[in-house]
């Protein structure tokens, strides 16, 4: 059997699936409509023992509502057993949990005593005539263990907002899926298997840091110059070609020591997954990127997979995506990106928060209602040193709350806000915007902002999402920008914005994505993944 594939970065086609922690599902009554005629199989298992099973495992009452749904969808017939022995579907989950053990390391995940039983059964033909309470037990306890690991698969071991993670996490009916598990029970597990593409990808890249890592030799490369360019020769331009070849931007079978125009080619490429600027040279900055240990990035692959399976379906067409490691906002259009920019996020200090709205209103030549917290730290002190402040930042005070003057900038060509700001009510008054310092947009690493997100492209996103308002022609949104006064937009269709931090992805062009871990939030999820064996 092939092996399992996993993955976001996106949104674009996940199905819903079960998170550890729901709300109680809906009861399931009994389909009687299933007749001995029409069974799958004669094996039943039986409603009293199904019930001892709750008791003596301690089922919560999810838990419990989810086992009985499923069996009296299907009025008590076996889903794992039949009368010549066990289920192809079972073999299939075998398999499958196999996988999931190998790929996350997640060794609570193991019952032995269920494997061993479904290893014997595997091995060896085994008819069933009649259902002993042993076998139910088998068929109970397999049930169990498949919701269980649908769970920590698909919808993520970790509780998102315990890691400042507050994008609503996905939720799906395992029942359903295990129904379709059992009715796609000759359906190559690839095709079966409910994740989107993005997470596929990504399990893929892992599988091969995996062969990496088992094939050894990953020693730190050392140069003796500043940097290498072009023509330049030595046993260290190997080394690097062979490094390049891993990351998958270089073929394995050019190994010469010479510095040629396909290595300047793969080393732009290689400085793109990194996210550092591509000038095709060996410096420093590659370096480093380069001397990641094989175990770290197998951890950064890891946790950027338990973030994807965090991800939930989007319920329209459009949506906007940040990325805040990567410093990139993108939109997405029928799951297929139709613009990206780059953009600055929050600073250490002001980090971003990671959650998700929708974006209703556009607001051109905005005022900046400056936050409170700013105000105290920033503003009122510049007032005290001087009595002109206000007046020189085109600012002004419109009122008193809680003991703090109300301050607001007027919209002007200094306006921190710049033209247009882009809202998505939050309790985190967070939103997208312009801004006057367009120079650092250039910047490699644009963690500058107190917390909102400051975007390059302000006019092509404004333009985008009115395009559907044919009265907002480039000649009007210009005007609206350079106003001196506010003109509010509302969207005919709101759009989701999710706001993200993935710091390891494959990209629309089959490239392997890092970038650093900003704000020590991949840190933290290590700690909890990987806690080391009691």
């Amino acid at each position: 059997m092939k092996s399992k594939s996993y993955i976001v970065l996106l949104i674009a086609s996940s199905l819903l699936l079960l998170t550890c922690k729901q709300k109680q599902p809906p009861k399931i009554e009994r389909d009687q409509t299933i007749t001995p005629k029409n069974a799958v199989t004669k094996l039943y298992v039986d409603s009293a023992q199904m019930e001892k099973f709750i008791v003596s495992q301690q089922l919560e009452d999810s838990s419990a509502t989810r086992l009985r749904n499923f069996y009296n969808s299907r009025n008590f017939q076996f889903a794992w057993l039949s009368e010549t022995g066990l289920a192809e579907q079972a073999k299939i989950f075998y398999e499958m949990d196999k996988q999931y053990v190998a790929d996350s390391g997640d060794s609570t995940m193991v019952d032995q005593q269920l494997f061993s039983k479904l290893t014997t059964l595997i091995d060896k033909d085994t008819a069933i005539l009649k259902p002993t309470p042993a076998m139910a037990d088998f068929e109970l306890r397999l049930t169990q263990h498949f919701f269980k690991l649908v769970a920590y698969s698909y919808a993520g071991k970790l509780d998102p907002a315990a890691l400042q993670w507050y994008i609503p996490r996905k939720k799906v009916n395992a029942v359903a899926l295990l129904d379709s598990l059992v009715a796609k029970k000759n359906v190559p597990f690839e095709e079966w298997e409910p994740v989107n593409k993005y997470y596929q990808t990504l399990h893929t890249a892992l599988l091969n840091w995996y062969k990496i890592k088992q094939r050894g030799n990953w020693k730190p490369l050392l140069m003796d110059r500043s940097r290498y360019k072009e023509k330049d020769t030595g046993m260290f331009i190997s080394g690097v070609k062979k490094r390049l070849a891993d990351y998958g931007s270089l073929p394995a079978a050019d190994s010469s020591t010479i510095f040629n125009e396909d290595l300047t080619a793969a080393i732009k490429k290689t400085q793109q997954q990194f996210g550092i600027r591509q000038s095709g040279y060996i410096d420093a900055t590659l370096l480093k990127a380069l001397n990641v240990p094989v175990e770290y990035r197998i951890e950064q692959l890891l946790v950027n997979l338990e973030r994807m399976k965090w991800m939930p379906q989007p319920t329209t067409k459009k949506l906007i995506l940040v990325n805040i490691p990567e410093y990139r906002l993108h939109v997405f259009e029928d799951k297929e990106q139709v613009l990206a920019m780059n953009i600055v996020v929050g600073k250490a200090a002001n980090k971003t928060v990671i959650f998700s709205d929708e974006l209703k209103n556009i607001v051109f030549s905005p005022y900046w209602n400056i936050p409170p917290s700013i105000v105290r730290a920033e503003i009122l002190p510049n007032m005290r040193r001087n009595g002109n402040y206000l007046t020189q930042k085109n600012m002004e005070k419109t009122g008193m709350s809680d003991g703090l003057p109300t301050i607001r900038q007027k919209p002007g060509r200094t306006n921190s806000l710049g033209r247009v700001k882009f809202l998505f009510p939050n309790s985190y008054n967070i939103y997208l915007h312009d801004t006057p310092a367009k120079a650092l947009f250039a910047e490699q690493t644009r963690a500058f902002s107190h917390g909102c997100i400051r975007v390059a492209e302000p006019k092509k996103l404004a333009a985008y999402l009115l395009k559907d308002r044919p009265e907002w022609t480039a000649e009007k949104i210009e005007k609206a920008m350079s106003a001196k006064k506010e003109t509010w937009v509302t969207l005919k269709d709101h759009v989701p914005v999710f706001i993200t931090y993935f710091t390891a992805w494959v990209d629309q062009s089959g490239a392997l994505n890092f970038r650093d871990d900003l704000y020590g939030h991949d840190k933290k999820m290590k700690e909890q993944l990987f806690k080391p064996m009691k």
